[in-house]
Protein backbone atom coordinates (compact mmCIF):
# COMPACT_ATOMS: atom_id res chain seq x y z
CA UNK A 1 0.00 0.00 0.00
CA UNK A 2 1.58 3.39 -1.00
CA UNK A 3 1.60 6.18 1.39
CA UNK A 4 -0.52 9.00 0.08
CA UNK A 5 1.04 12.46 0.92
CA UNK A 6 2.40 15.10 -0.62
CA UNK A 7 5.89 16.62 0.53
CA UNK A 8 6.60 20.20 -0.48
CA UNK A 9 9.64 21.22 -0.01
CA UNK A 10 9.87 25.47 0.39
CA UNK A 11 13.76 24.90 1.42
CA UNK A 12 16.34 27.63 -0.43
CA UNK A 13 18.71 25.87 -2.48
CA UNK A 14 22.13 24.40 -1.28
CA UNK A 15 24.01 26.90 -2.91
CA UNK A 16 24.55 30.46 -2.63
CA UNK A 17 23.35 33.00 -5.08
CA UNK A 18 27.03 33.60 -6.31
CA UNK A 19 27.87 30.10 -7.12
CA UNK A 20 24.03 30.26 -9.32
CA UNK A 21 25.20 33.39 -10.76
CA UNK A 22 28.60 32.30 -11.63
CA UNK A 23 26.55 28.62 -12.91
CA UNK A 24 23.65 30.92 -14.70
CA UNK A 25 27.54 32.48 -16.47
CA UNK A 26 28.85 29.38 -17.13
CA UNK A 27 25.82 28.05 -18.99
CA UNK A 28 25.31 31.09 -21.42
CA UNK A 29 29.31 31.06 -22.34
CA UNK A 30 28.38 27.22 -22.58
CA UNK A 31 25.73 27.61 -25.37
CA UNK A 32 26.83 30.63 -27.15
CA UNK A 33 31.24 29.93 -27.20
CA UNK A 34 31.68 26.24 -26.02
CA UNK A 35 28.68 24.00 -27.78
CA UNK A 36 28.90 25.23 -31.35
CA UNK A 37 32.90 26.00 -31.38
CA UNK A 38 34.11 23.72 -34.45
CA UNK A 39 35.00 19.80 -33.26
CA UNK A 40 38.91 20.14 -33.75
CA UNK A 41 39.46 23.40 -32.02
CA UNK A 42 40.04 21.09 -28.15
CA UNK A 43 42.47 24.71 -27.22
CA UNK A 44 39.40 26.48 -27.56
CA UNK A 45 37.11 24.14 -25.09
CA UNK A 46 40.18 23.55 -22.85
CA UNK A 47 40.73 27.76 -22.41
CA UNK A 48 36.78 28.15 -21.69
CA UNK A 49 37.09 25.85 -18.91
CA UNK A 50 40.23 26.77 -17.42
CA UNK A 51 38.52 30.06 -17.57
CA UNK A 52 35.90 28.80 -15.06
CA UNK A 53 38.27 27.42 -12.89
CA UNK A 54 39.11 24.20 -14.29
CA UNK A 55 42.30 22.65 -13.66
CA UNK A 56 43.04 21.65 -17.38
CA UNK A 57 46.58 19.55 -18.15
CA UNK A 58 48.34 19.41 -21.88
CA UNK A 59 47.02 17.96 -25.07
CA UNK A 60 43.26 16.91 -23.39
CA UNK A 61 40.52 17.13 -25.61
CA UNK A 62 36.91 17.86 -24.98
CA UNK A 63 34.05 17.61 -27.40
CA UNK A 64 31.74 20.20 -28.40
CA UNK A 65 29.20 18.33 -26.59
CA UNK A 66 30.48 17.55 -23.66
CA UNK A 67 28.29 19.25 -20.76
CA UNK A 68 30.18 20.65 -17.39
CA UNK A 69 27.93 21.25 -14.69
CA UNK A 70 30.73 23.33 -12.83
CA UNK A 71 34.37 23.47 -14.88
CA UNK A 72 35.59 25.02 -10.84
CA UNK A 73 34.62 21.42 -9.66
CA UNK A 74 36.79 19.35 -12.92
CA UNK A 75 40.42 18.57 -13.07
CA UNK A 76 41.59 16.99 -15.97
CA UNK A 77 44.85 14.62 -16.49
CA UNK A 78 47.59 15.34 -19.56
CA UNK A 79 45.93 13.94 -22.73
CA UNK A 80 42.51 13.02 -21.15
CA UNK A 81 39.42 12.81 -23.59
CA UNK A 82 36.19 13.80 -22.56
CA UNK A 83 34.16 12.32 -25.91
CA UNK A 84 30.90 13.92 -27.62
CA UNK A 85 27.42 13.86 -25.41
CA UNK A 86 29.89 12.84 -21.74
CA UNK A 87 27.96 14.73 -19.07
CA UNK A 88 30.15 15.60 -16.21
CA UNK A 89 27.42 16.40 -12.98
CA UNK A 90 30.79 18.22 -11.10
CA UNK A 91 28.43 19.34 -7.92
CA UNK A 92 31.54 17.64 -6.63
CA UNK A 93 34.92 17.73 -7.51
CA UNK A 94 35.58 15.15 -10.23
CA UNK A 95 39.20 14.20 -11.48
CA UNK A 96 39.90 12.60 -14.78
CA UNK A 97 44.03 11.16 -15.11
CA UNK A 98 46.23 11.24 -17.26
CA UNK A 99 46.00 9.91 -20.37
CA UNK A 100 42.37 8.17 -19.55
CA UNK A 101 39.09 8.48 -21.85
CA UNK A 102 35.99 9.20 -20.95
CA UNK A 103 34.57 7.59 -24.08
CA UNK A 104 30.71 9.03 -25.67
CA UNK A 105 27.65 9.14 -23.93
CA UNK A 106 29.27 8.69 -20.75
CA UNK A 107 27.61 10.15 -17.66
CA UNK A 108 29.73 10.98 -14.56
CA UNK A 109 27.24 11.79 -11.29
CA UNK A 110 29.08 13.64 -8.73
CA UNK A 111 25.77 13.91 -6.32
CA UNK A 112 22.86 12.07 -5.45
CA UNK A 113 19.76 12.40 -2.93
CA UNK A 114 18.86 11.14 -0.14
CA UNK A 115 15.67 9.67 -0.82
CA UNK A 116 15.08 8.62 3.21
CA UNK A 117 14.86 12.40 4.01
CA UNK A 118 11.45 14.21 3.37
CA UNK A 119 12.99 16.89 1.54
CA UNK A 120 15.83 14.60 -0.80
CA UNK A 121 18.79 16.31 0.65
CA UNK A 122 21.44 16.68 -1.92
CA UNK A 123 24.42 14.55 -1.14
CA UNK A 124 27.98 15.52 -3.08
CA UNK A 125 30.89 12.73 -3.39
CA UNK A 126 33.84 12.99 -5.16
CA UNK A 127 34.85 11.02 -8.49
CA UNK A 128 38.45 10.09 -8.86
CA UNK A 129 38.82 8.17 -12.44
CA UNK A 130 43.10 7.44 -12.39
CA UNK A 131 45.41 7.39 -14.94
CA UNK A 132 45.01 5.15 -18.29
CA UNK A 133 41.67 4.55 -17.68
CA UNK A 134 39.25 4.13 -20.75
CA UNK A 135 35.62 4.24 -19.71
CA UNK A 136 34.00 2.71 -23.04
CA UNK A 137 30.43 3.88 -24.54
CA UNK A 138 27.42 4.76 -22.25
CA UNK A 139 28.89 4.13 -19.03
CA UNK A 140 27.45 5.54 -15.87
CA UNK A 141 29.63 6.44 -12.80
CA UNK A 142 27.92 7.12 -9.10
CA UNK A 143 29.42 9.70 -6.83
CA UNK A 144 31.93 8.82 -4.71
CA UNK A 145 33.74 6.17 -7.20
CA UNK A 146 37.38 5.66 -7.62
CA UNK A 147 38.49 3.54 -10.62
CA UNK A 148 41.99 2.53 -10.23
CA UNK A 149 44.96 3.28 -12.87
CA UNK A 150 44.55 1.52 -15.54
CA UNK A 151 41.14 -0.23 -15.78
CA UNK A 152 38.81 -0.48 -18.84
CA UNK A 153 34.83 -0.12 -17.92
CA UNK A 154 32.62 -2.44 -20.59
CA UNK A 155 30.21 -0.36 -22.42
CA UNK A 156 26.42 0.52 -20.81
CA UNK A 157 27.92 -0.40 -17.52
CA UNK A 158 27.11 1.20 -14.38
CA UNK A 159 30.05 1.64 -11.76
CA UNK A 160 28.27 2.45 -8.06
CA UNK A 161 31.34 1.29 -6.03
CA UNK A 162 35.08 1.44 -6.15
CA UNK A 163 36.99 -0.73 -9.13
CA UNK A 164 40.53 -2.23 -8.81
CA UNK A 165 43.61 -1.64 -10.50
CA UNK A 166 44.34 -3.19 -14.32
CA UNK A 167 40.96 -4.76 -14.64
CA UNK A 168 38.45 -5.67 -17.51
CA UNK A 169 35.36 -4.60 -15.30
CA UNK A 170 31.53 -5.04 -16.67
CA UNK A 171 27.96 -5.27 -15.98
CA UNK A 172 25.26 -3.51 -14.02
CA UNK A 173 27.03 -3.33 -11.32
CA UNK A 174 30.46 -3.19 -13.46
CA UNK A 175 32.71 -6.12 -11.49
CA UNK A 176 36.19 -7.08 -12.19
CA UNK A 177 36.14 -9.71 -14.97
CA UNK A 178 39.77 -10.58 -16.00
CA UNK A 179 43.29 -8.73 -16.01
CA UNK A 180 43.53 -6.08 -18.14
CA UNK A 181 46.99 -6.63 -20.02
CA UNK A 182 48.77 -4.42 -22.13
CA UNK A 183 51.01 -5.07 -24.95
CA UNK A 184 54.13 -3.70 -25.83
CA UNK A 185 54.40 -1.97 -29.70
CA UNK A 186 56.49 -5.20 -30.80
CA UNK A 187 54.68 -7.78 -29.07
CA UNK A 188 52.38 -8.46 -32.00
CA UNK A 189 55.50 -9.75 -34.48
Amino acid sequence: MRANYTVRSNRPSPFRASHLALRGLWNLVWLLLFRPSPRFIHGWRRLLLRLFGATVGRGVRIYPSTRVWGPWNLTLGEYAVLGPDVDCYCVAPIEIGVQSTISQYCYLCAATHDFESPDFRLIARPIVIRDQVWLCADVFVGPGVTIAEGTVVGARSSVFSDLPAWKVCVGSPAKARRDRTVKTPNSDL
